[in-house]
């Protein structure tokens, strides 16, 4: 299943939902999964749909010509214990189209790759899957583009996201304006380079395409910052309206413009490594399109405030060398620098001056995460 991305149309018909459940940004289901709608297998909860959709094409790549088959979502006959996620729209039960039961061992091992939380073999007939609610898990993992996604940087070389090093700068909207800016990059609030994640993949006319997880923010013409789920085909997004050859130009200092161009449709990806840069401007483009560096809170001007102490100790950082070591907020290494093994060569020695190759959400992000669950309303949280 590694390798080449793999792609599946979304529907985005609007569902309807059984009251009390938020369905604000609509993550669409997939197309393979069957039989979700019917009987009792009504929507859940955003989260648990991001979950089946990734499911559904692990299923797909899996078995050809099988689809995943929902048995049990949301529970309106009181069929489940009390205190049953049923009732929450964050557990559903599964098989497949075809209702082999030899392959449920391996459909559970697929629902646990998927990113379900609670996995288990509840009965003979069927695998329980579960999730945990939005807010325990939103500093858990952030919004984040494909490693496979670049960046165009001041001297006008493109670097895979995977390979981007703290210090350079790279290609951001200055939001005032919607002008290019270069940016410096001064860390990465998530990062996993093994994980396999989904994404969105929003097309527009002239061929670009930005691949971003839906709670990542992008800037839509005339509605502001918004969620990359709440996108729609006919929303217009900024994107460099020159050839990106002719980028080496703007090492001068000019900032150059941007253009709104409408995105054609939107698409759903798995992909492996997951990668959230970010720059001191708070915004960067990512394939020649505009996107935030924040995510999961529904507000760019917060969410750039909140992370100011963060962009003055990366400026005050260079003095304080060990310091810098132990918050992460260091120069990466180069490639070269690592032997086969993703070790240090033995005749290097880290210095404390080297990117601490985090894994995982940044502290100062999770951090904020959990203090704003006290603080923010509920409203503003991807839900």
């Amino acid at each position: 299943m590694k390798g080449k991305a793999d792609e599946l149309r979304l529907n985005k018909s609007k569902i309807s939902v059984p009251s009390g459940i938020d369905d604000k940004y609509n993550i669409p289901y997939s197309t393979d999964i069957v039989n979700y709608l019917e009987g009792t297998a009504r929507p859940s909860k955003s989260r648990c749909k991001e979950k089946l959709n990734t499911l559904a094409i692990s299923v797909m790549n899996q078995w050809p010509g099988v689809k995943l088959r929902v048995t049990e979502g949301w529970d309106e006959e009181g069929k489940h214990a009390t205190d049953s996620l049923h009732y929450e729209g964050r557990a559903v039960d599964v098989t497949t189209s075809d209702r082999d039961r030899a392959k449920y061992g391996m459909l559970a091992r697929l629902a646990v790759e998927a990113g379900f939380d609670w996995v288990y073999y509840e009965s003979r007939s069927h695998i329980h899957c579960s999730v945990k609610s939005e807010s325990s898990s939103a500093g858990k993992s952030g919004g984040c583009f494909p490693g496979t996604s670049t960046a165009l940087t001041a001297d006008g070389r493109r670097v895979a996201l995977a390979e981007l090093q703290l210090g350079e700068r790279v290609a951001a909207l200055d939001s005032a304006t919607n002008r290019l800016v270069f940016s410096e990059v001064i860390g990465f609030i998530d990062r996993a380079t093994a994980e396999r994640r989904q994404f969105l993949r929003l097309r527009l006319g002239s061929g670009k395409q930005l691949k971003l997880t839906a709670t990542h923010l992008v800037p839509v013409q005339g509605r502001g910052t918004v969620f990359a789920a709440r996108v729609s085909p006919g929303d217009r997004l900024l994107v460099q309206s020159h050839n990106s050859s002719s980028s080496s130009s703007s090492t001068n200092g000019a900032s150059q413009a941007l253009r709104w161009e409408e995105v054609l449709d939107v698409e759903l990806v798995l992909e492996e490594g997951a990668y959230a840069p970010l720059t001191a401007e708070g915004t960067l483009l990512v394939d020649d399109v505009a996107a935030s560096c924040y995510a999961v809170v529904d507000s760019q001007s917060l969410a750039h405030a909140c992370f100011l102490p963060l962009r003055l100790w990366a400026r005050l950082s260079r003095g304080f060398a060990s310091l810098e070591h132990y918050l992460g907020l260091v120069p990466s290494r180069r490639k070269d620098d690592y032997g086969d093994d993703n070790e240090l060569k033995s005749n290097e020695v880290d210095d404390g001056r080297h990117w601490s190759r985090q894994e995982g959400v940044h502290w100062y992000a999770s951090m904020l995460y959990s203090v704003s669950r006290y603080v923010l309303p509920r409203s503003m949280y991807y839900n």
